[in-house]
């Protein structure tokens, strides 16, 4: 016997290294040191740093890889990965670095994971990080045929005195919310179970087919609209600091929506009065709501609706962050107000 019948292919995860060797070199920063292949990535802080903090994240794409699964699909849920991680911890104002990332399977497919690579490479480029490095693992008996699993781990870098935590938020200070591209990475596992059982709206029956469009949807099938790939807003937030609007506060909306991530950038007694009329919720959350029969606080406590990331700005910093997001074509939209409280989101019983 030898590795490959058990299943490891150790000749075939040496060519796809060489595979994906001119998509990690696409996202090279000028602090990397060395190059691919060796048993740890190496990378300076950049200059013009006084006080440099390193901020770390890590998170994964979850039940979303079911559906490019199922649609043969791969080259987008990449991006989700890197924008799951460079979405967190630019919250407390850091600039991204480097990405590292881990993919599982239970037999190596070169050409699925190759695109799934192309996807983690073009969402390091949107995010300015390097992907340095990675681990591919082929686990055979662990993985059924032709599925795999993802995480990712982000590392930036900010000035001490630029971090963002909660102290500089103000009571008054105005919530902006920018626009999602969709689903995101999260609710993935309550979409998939409306898909599969959900009251068809149109015709007779119960469960929608991936493939399949809805006139209230567009022309993309459901999969393609699910599998849109998550938004990252590292580079226009990070510039419009750099360009000297004052920002006291960021949240990433992810598991949980809105009630559970505002509340996480308020500091101390402080909570979040938002007015659901004030921004457009996206059709496929109200086909959501409708074919899953989901009540309206549930979906605001599953889903982003419509909101995929939101900064706490002061009163005169209402109108020009509004302009400076709307030129770089993401809405953006005045959402609420920051209040007197114990971190509750007030207002999310009033239908979007």
């Amino acid at each position: 016997m030898d590795y490959r019948d058990a299943g490891v292919d150790v000749v075939a995860g040496r060519d796809f290294v060489h595979r994906i060797r001119a998509m990690v070199d696409s996202t090279r920063r000028p602090e990397v040191l060395g190059n691919l292949g060796g048993f740890s990535g190496l990378c300076r802080i950049p200059l013009g740093y006084q006080d440099p903090v390193l901020v770390s994240g890590t998170d994964g794409v979850g039940t979303k890889l079911k559906i490019a699964q199922i649609l043969n699909r791969h080259n987008s849920v990449g991006i989700d990965l890197v924008a799951m991680c460079a979405n967190d911890i630019l919250t407390s104002g850091a600039e991204p670095l480097f990405f590292l990332d881990y993919l599982a399977t239970g037999q190596l497919q070169p050409e699925t994971l190759a695109q799934v690579v192309e996807g983690i490479a073009t969402g390091c480029r949107q995010a300015g990080c390097a992907l340095l490095g990675g681990e591919t693992a082929e686990m055979p008996g662990f993985y059924g045929p032709g599925e795999y699993d993802l995480a990712g781990f982000c590392v930036g870098v900010v000035e001490r005195s630029q971090i963002l935590d909660g102290s500089q938020v103000q009571i008054g200070d105005r919530v902006i919310g920018l626009a999602s591209s969709g689903i995101h990475s999260n609710g993935l596992s309550l979409v998939r179970k409306v898909v599969q059982e959900g009251r068809r709206l149109v015709g007779e029956g119960t469960g929608y087919d991936w493939h399949e469009s809805l006139p209230d949807l567009g022309p993309q099938s459901l999969g393609e609209i699910f599998l849109t790939p998550t938004r990252i807003y590292v580079d226009p937030i990070l510039k419009a600091r750099q360009a000297g609007l004052s920002i006291h506060g960021m949240a990433h909306i992810t598991g949980g929506g809105l009630p559970e991530n505002l509340p996480r950038c308020l500091g101390q007694g402080q909570s979040l009065q938002l007015h659901p009329a004030a921004w457009p919720v996206p059709p496929l959350f109200n086909w959501l709501a409708a074919a899953g029969e989901i009540p309206l606080l549930d979906l605001y406590n599953t889903f982003n609706m419509g909101i995929g990331f939101a900064l706490l700005v002061p009163p005169d910093q209402v109108q020009p962050t509004l302009a400076w997001f709307r030129q770089t074509a993401i809405g953006a939209y005045s959402m609420g107000t920051v209040v007197e409280g114990t971190g509750e989101v007030l207002g999310l019983t009033d239908n979007p």
